[in-house]
């Protein structure tokens, strides 16, 4: 048996993402094209097309490395499918942590949750 994580673009230029444990990810890409789920999320965003599948040795790095994909931008989606390292690695590079201004120093956190620099004395 094969684990699979897959990348759906819908008709609405949405993308899903997506797992399934079996051989033929394609059979999982005709079941979201049939619309079995009702109340699935590609369901009223037919048809559907396998844009990417990967195929994992075991279910913990299926589930891993969906929920990893899952939290991605589109841009890194899409990066990740053409295969743009470069620009995979430029998106992957946290876009709300704070720049470091002072290498060497420490700062502390105060119960109002901000930065203070220590006293230099």
């Amino acid at each position: 048996m094969q684990f699979w994580v897959y990348l759906l673009q819908c008709a609405d230029g949405k993308y899903y993402v997506g797992s399934h444990r079996g051989d033929d990810v394609e059979n999982r890409v005709w079941t979201h094209n049939e619309g079995v789920d009702p109340k699935a999320f590609t369901f009223r965003r037919r048809p559907v097309e396998l844009v990417w599948a990967g195929a994992f040795p075991d279910p913990a790095g299926m589930v891993s490395f969906e929920r990893q994909m899952k939290g991605w931008s589109r841009a890194k989606k899409e990066a990740f499918v053409r295969g743009d390292w470069t620009r995979l690695k430029t998106l992957s590079k946290s876009q709300t942590a704070p720049p470091i201004r002072e290498l060497g120093k420490f700062y502390k956190l105060t119960h109002q949750d901000s930065l203070h620099k220590p006293d230099s004395s």
